[in-house]
C-alpha cells in the first residue's frame, strides 16, 4: 500500500514535467527523411510585420510540407517580450532595436514608413507638423480651423506597446499622455478602418498598409509629412521623415527551422511579396 502511495506522486509529478517540457518552446523542430525541417514556428508581435510575414509563411510551408508557420499580432511590445521570455522563438519588431534592447538580435526583412491618414473627401491635403500636434493635443478640435469643413475632429490614437505610437509620438516631440485622442486602436487594419468610416477622423498608420488598402478602393487618403509625399518609393529613396526597419528578433543566434525561415524571409524568394504589400525592400 505505502508503496502505491508514493508511486502515484511521482508517476503525477514526472508526467507534469514533461507536459511542461513540451510547453515550454514555441518551435517542435525535427528532420524528415529528405532531410527537411518539420515542425510548427510561432511568431508574435507588430501589427505592421504580421501580415506580411503571414504571407511568407504561406510561402515557406508550400515547400515545406511538414511545416507550419503561426502568425499572431498583438504589437511590436509584444513580440520583445515574448522572445525575451522564451515563449516564442521569433518575435516582430516594426522599428529599430533600443539601446536596452541588445540583448537581442534584429534581422531586417524590409522598411516602411509611417505617415497621417485621413477620410478620402475631406478637402484638407496637407498638414503643417504643428497642425498635427495642435490636432493631437486638443488645442485644434475642428477641420474648418485648418481649412478644412466645420466638423468636429475625431482623433485616432494606438494603444500602448504599439511601435507605430512610438514612431508618431518620438517624431512630432510629444508623450503619449498629451494626446488627446476619442478613438484608440490597435492595429493598423482598425485605424484605417476607423478612418475610412469617419469623415472627420485623423489618424496615423504604416504606409506600407495605407497604400495597399488605398489602392484596393478604401477610402482614405495619405498626408504628406513636411512637404514629403507619403509613399513606398519616398521611403526607398529615404527623404520620407518617418520610417523604419521591419525586424524578425531572436533571443539567441537563430538555428533549424527558425534560422530557415529567418533566411527565407530575407532572400529573393520573397521579394516579390514585400513588393505586394507596399513595403520597401532591403539592399543586401
Amino acid at each position: 500500500m505505502k508503496n502505491s502511495q508514493i508511486m502515484l506522486p511521482l508517476a503525477v509529478g514526472l508526467a507534469s514535467c514533461l507536459w511542461l517540457q513540451g510547453c515550454s518552446s514555441s518551435q517542435q523542430t525535427g528532420n524528415n527523411s529528405a532531410g527537411k525541417p518539420q515542425g510548427k514556428l510561432v511568431l508574435t508581435g507588430s501589427s505592421t510585420i504580421a501580415p506580411l510575414a503571414a504571407e511568407m509563411g504561406k510561402r515557406f510551408e508550400s515547400s515545406h510540407p511538414g511545416v507550419r508557420i503561426d502568425v499572431q499580432s498583438g504589437g511590436s511590445s509584444r513580440g520583445i517580450t515574448d522572445t525575451r521570455q522564451g515563449v516564442v522563438d521569433v518575435g516582430m519588431v516594426s522599428r529599430a532595436l533600443k539601446p536596452e534592447e541588445k540583448d537581442l538580435t534584429a534581422f531586417t526583412i524590409a522598411r516602411d514608413g509611417v505617415t497621417v491618414i485621413l477620410y478620402k473627401d475631406n478637402p484638407v491635403k496637407s498638414l503643417t507638423d504643428k497642425q498635427v500636434i495642435d490636432i493631437y493635443t486638443g488645442k485644434v478640435t475642428n477641420w474648418k480651423q485648418v481649412g478644412g469643413k466645420d466638423g468636429t475632429i475625431t482623433v485616432v490614437n494606438k494603444a500602448e506597446g504599439r511601435s507605430t505610437l512610438e514612431l508618431f509620438t518620438h517624431y512630432f516631440k510629444l508623450k503619449n499622455t498629451d494626446i488627446k485622442a476619442q478613438v484608440v486602436i490597435g492595429d493598423n487594419e482598425q485605424g484605417i478602418k476607423t478612418v475610412a468610416g469617419n469623415p472627420n477622423a485623423i489618424g496615423y498608420v504604416s504606409i506600407g498598409s495605407a497604400e495597399n488598402s488605398a489602392n484596393n478602393k478604401v477610402p482614405i487618403k495619405l498626408l504628406p509629412v513636411n512637404g514629403i509625399a507619403a509613399t513606398t518609393a519616398n521611403v526607398q529613396n529615404s527623404s520620407f521623415p518617418i520610417s523604419r526597419p521591419l525586424n524578425l528578433v531572436t533571443k539567441t543566434q537563430p538555428q533549424g527551422l527558425a534560422k530557415e525561415f529567418i533566411d527565407f524571409a530575407r532572400s529573393q524568394q520573397v521579394s516579390d511579396i514585400v513588393k505586394q504589400q507596399n513595403f520597401v525592400l532591403v539592399s543586401k
